[in-house]
């Protein structure tokens, strides 16, 4: 515990890594609030395509993402994403929607935004937090920190399977070089770029299920002290 009100888990990673999975499942069965940092960035860049602002107009995103009108339902094992009280929750995670949150992610201004908004989730009982860059710009100071791993190309394999389960017709080439694209922009933007905290556990999902490693970061969360509202 870092002597905070709310104590804080952050995961990272890059896409298809399992995190956000991940993090709503220890979510409930710690009983925390849950800050999904993509969806933010992903609406964000929703907001300025409804709005007309140019993709790379830095003070532009910003000046949206500083009055955002998002906001996040719990509901039954699933957040609803609202924008301007419209349900943009499946708009938003297509792999377009991925690529353009990618972009506006890399700007600064926009960033320093959004950090304001992220910090307000951190509330007790506590919070997991799902990003890029929650331990190691926005969280710094977190009492547990994940970072997942797994190769591109399981990646894209769970990527593939996923979107071809709601109908979404994709290429799984093109998406596999979406991907290592989305990360190379990523892991190379000057700004809060993707990289796993120097105190962060890093997770290798390429060849373990989900079930696996929610019951490894389980055993984390346990030897960290961070487990007293759990469920079981």
């Amino acid at each position: 515990m870092t002597g905070r009100s709310a104590p804080i888990i952050t995961i990272d990673g890059p896409s298809g890594t399992g995190k956000g999975t991940l993090a709503r499942l220890i979510t409930a069965w710690l009983g925390w609030h849950l800050l999904d940092s993509g969806a933010l960035y992903r609406v964000t860049a929703q907001f300025a395509l409804a709005r007309g602002v140019a993709l790379d107009d830095a003070d532009g995103i910003a000046a949206l993402a500083a009055q955002l009108p998002v906001e996040f339902v719990e509901g039954e094992g699933d957040t609803r994403v609202l924008l301007e009280s419209q349900d943009v929750t499946d708009l938003i995670r297509s792999e377009e929607a991925g690529a353009r949150a990618s972009q506006v992610a890399a700007l600064g201004p926009v960033r320093a935004a959004l950090l304001d908004r992220q910090h307000a989730f951190a509330q007790a009982p506590g919070l997991v937090a799902d990003g890029r860059d929650m331990g190691t710009v926005v969280f710094p100071a977190a009492d547990l920190k994940i970072y997942l791993t797994a190769s591109v190309e399981e990646r894209a394999r769970r990527r593939y399977k996923q979107l071809n389960e709601k109908g979404m017709g994709v290429n799984l080439p093109q998406l596999l070089g979406d991907i290592a694209e989305r990360d190379r922009r990523d892991e190379q933007r000057s700004i809060s770029p993707l990289k796993p905290a120097t105190d962060a556990i890093i997770l290798d999902t390429t060849d373990s299920d989900i079930a696996a490693v929610v019951l490894h970061v389980k055993r984390l969360v346990r030897e960290a002290g961070l487990a007293s509202g759990a469920t079981s």
